[in-house]
């Protein structure tokens, strides 16, 4: 947990898939940067994925470990980036896919939203356990 001006926080972090299922998940203090955690969640790349992150991630050694795993980033560069890189403005459009995952997250699990619980090891828990269950959904619904 960390402390912010509304109390104690948590980032939640995560890779999900092209239908928006979550594959991995990492938690930081509510200060803490997003940038860091990429060594834990991008570690594992295929190559030719596309790995599409906000402008948090605009980094280059960012970049390189894309790279250097045969994958292609998609990240726009930050406004006070002196070069601005070029990345595929249609592709990034299905970033949404993070957003609409979190939002089904807090909406289906108020426990998660909230943080009911009071340690990151449980509460960790309690994000897979939401997570097992929106797969389950998603094959459901699909067969």
């Amino acid at each position: 947990m960390g402390r912010s001006r509304g109390g104690l926080t948590t980032k939640i972090h995560a890779l999900v898939n092209e239908m928006g299922l979550p594959i991995r998940f990492h938690l930081t203090p509510g200060q803490a940067h997003d940038a860091p955690v990429c060594h834990v969640l991008l570690d594992q790349l295929q190559p030719g994925q596309s790995v599409l992150a906000d402008k948090a991630y605009d980094a280059d050694w960012i970049r390189n470990m894309i790279w250097e795993q045969g994958a292609s980033d998609v990240i726009p560069s930050k406004s006070n980036r002196k070069m601005p890189k070029e990345f595929d403005a249609e592709l990034y459009k299905q970033r949404n896919l993070v957003e609409r995952f979190f939002g089904r997250l807090k909406a289906s699990f108020r426990r998660i939203a909230t943080r009911y619980e009071k340690t990151s090891q449980n509460f960790m828990a309690m994000i897979k356990l939401a997570a097992v269950r929106l797969w389950c959904e998603f094959y459901e619904s699909a067969a």
